[in-house]
């Protein structure tokens, strides 16, 4: 088995403190585009809290487990690999600023993994009549993998596509999926505008994720023109993002979307806690929309 980390165990306690907020395939795949092998008020009122939980880990007596081992012995090695590798490419290409093994555990890896608990629930709670053993899910701007590599490994009945704009870093995820052996992973090289207009990938997704990507309100014109109706949007924020969510309502409802709820859960990043963004699919996306490449950067919504 690959090298583990061996320092202190990282908590993993997800606390899912949910606001209710607004009504109003590994397949090769050609294209154009490439190959796949300040804080402020809130005026949102808190509508529904749930009780804080552990997330359990195997039955060892810790009282604070890693996510990490919540894994099949198969999975935490297919992790190790993937950090080992991250960090080997890291040094000739920016992938992450986190350069240490276990830094990148536990600030990467268990950050991924905290999600998977908020997307199971809020797609139970809310797609309950759709399937949800094999969901079908894209990581927009992936980047180095994150959270996507992380959610293939945990999950491998999900189906996982990685869409990331840049060559170089294609190519680091194509060699992970395929060191790893991830057959429920693809990597697609395009940007989001475009997928957002390519009937391959519109509005063809259960779930869309994204992880320090941009703002809000260019997330989702860059994300949910590819979830479906009935699908969710879970971005991965910081620790106090009310503003930017505010912010963003109208881009959210110009896509066909309501906001959802606010997870908030325990991280190892500077604040001790991040926020996932979650949004409602209620309506297509209109045409129009994702605008040409660099326009939602350019002029957000």
């Amino acid at each position: 088995m690959g090298h583990l980390c061996s320092c202190a165990a990282s908590t993993a306690t997800t606390k899912l403190l949910l606001w209710s907020v607004g009504r109003d395939q590994l397949h090769s795949y050609s294209n154009a585009f490439g190959t796949a092998r300040k804080p402020s008020s809130f005026s949102y009122k808190i509508t529904c809290k749930i009780s804080t939980k552990n997330i359990e880990a195997q039955k060892n007596g810790h009282d604070n487990p890693r996510l990490l081992d919540t894994l099949s012995m198969k999975q935490q090695e297919q992790t190790s690999l993937f950090v080992n590798t991250l960090l080997e490419w890291n040094q000739r290409m920016n992938l992450t600023a986190v350069t240490e093994h276990c830094a990148v555990m536990e600030r990467h890896v268990e950050d991924s993994l905290a999600l998977l608990p908020i997307i199971e629930n809020a797609y139970k709670n809310n797609c309950p009549t759709m399937e949800s053993v094999r969901l079908n899910l894209v990581d927009v701007g992936s980047g180095a993998g994150l959270p996507g590599i992380i959610l293939a490994i945990a999950r491998p009945d999900w189906q996982i596509t990685l869409i990331e704009s840049l060559q170089k870093r294609c190519f680091f995820l194509e060699h992970v999926v395929d060191v790893s052996g991830l057959s429920n992973a693809q990597v697609v090289r395009i940007r989001a505008e475009d997928a957002g207009q390519n009937p391959d990938f519109r509005e063809k997704y259960d779930i869309a994720v994204a992880r320090a990507v941009a703002d809000m309100r260019i997330l989702a014109e860059y994300c949910l023109p590819l979830v479906r109706v009935g699908g969710l949007l879970v971005a991965a924020k910081g620790y106090n993002p009310q503003e930017e969510v505010e912010n963003a309502k109208k881009a959210i409802r110009l896509m066909g979307a309501s906001m959802l709820q606010l997870c908030s859960v325990t991280s190892e990043g500077p604040y001790g806690k991040r926020t996932a963004v979650l949004c409602l699919k209620n309506r297509p996306t209109p045409p129009k929309y994702p605008r040409h490449p660099g326009i939602p950067t350019k002029k957000p919504l």
